[in-house]
């Protein structure tokens, strides 16, 4: 079987996502890096960046509604990992993090290509939040957030933010430092003391229980499968832009 047909029948990516990793010398076939149109044979090892893709894998892309105090790693000698709390039958791994002391959605798969893509910083893929803070939301502390804050020696992406109650704000973000909303708003002379997860692309938290998790619909998952596609196509485009520019000026 050829290697891209092999990888796509796992669930792990598209075969066009892996002619993208074996161009990229990421895919290996019993150690050895392998080209396009290598052939798979039964017994065969192959690996993407170290990680073996035993065949037919399926892929499993979850929701959770993360309670407070569990920590969004897989590594099982920390307490409260996202992976022992979920006790799910088959290896699985959380996409990017939700603070501990945050709860909310955080979305948890086997399919390492997705994380890859949905992390990527250029993607620029929303993200919203509810926020309860200790004092009431003014506009002016809403236009603050919105245009930037300056924490961890950078100035934030301009944002939405918008009024949800008296002390309760919404906040859209299209990147994710290090509790990046806490730190916004302690700049801001607020403390955050609730703060929630909505929303990650097309996927929202809805009535999900906070504690509880299922597997995303198939209209969800092909939404915004087909979100990264087209983001994925974006940023080629401008590369071959960025080369054939560079080109055209020697």
């Amino acid at each position: 079987m050829r290697i891209n047909k092999y990888i796509s029948e796992t669930g792990f990516c598209s075969r066009r996502e892996t002619n993208r990793l074996i161009a990229a010398g990421r895919i290996a076939v019993n150690g050895a890096v392998c080209a396009e149109g290598a052939e798979v044979l039964p017994g065969d090892l192959v690996t993407i960046d170290g990680q073996e893709i035993p065949p037919g894998a399926p892929p499993v892309y979850l929701m959770l509604n993360k309670p407070r105090g569990i920590v969004c790693t897989h590594a099982k000698n920390v307490s409260g990992n996202i992976v022992d709390y979920m006790n799910y039958p088959s290896r699985i791994f959380p996409i990017g993090r939700l603070d501990k002391d945050s709860e909310g959605l955080i979305l948890l798969t086997n399919d390492g290509s997705i994380v890859n893509r949905m992390m990527r910083a250029e993607h620029g893929h929303d993200k919203e939040y509810a926020v309860t803070v200790d004092k009431p939301v003014t506009d002016e502390f809403l236009h603050r957030m919105a245009a930037g804050v300056a924490i961890l020696g950078t100035v934030t992406l301009p944002c939405r933010t918008y009024r949800i109650s008296d002390r309760v704000f919404g906040i859209v973000l299209t990147q994710g430092l290090n509790r990046q909303i806490r730190r916004m708003c302690k700049e801001l002379g607020y403390r955050v003391s609730e703060l929630r997860r909505e929303r990650i692309m097309n996927v929202r938290l809805g009535k999900l229980g906070v504690g509880q998790w299922r597997a995303l619909a198939p209209q969800e998952l092909r939404v915004l499968l087909a979100a990264l596609d087209e983001a994925d196509g974006a940023i080629e485009a401008r590369e071959r832009l960025r080369i054939e520019g560079a080109a055209f000026d020697v």
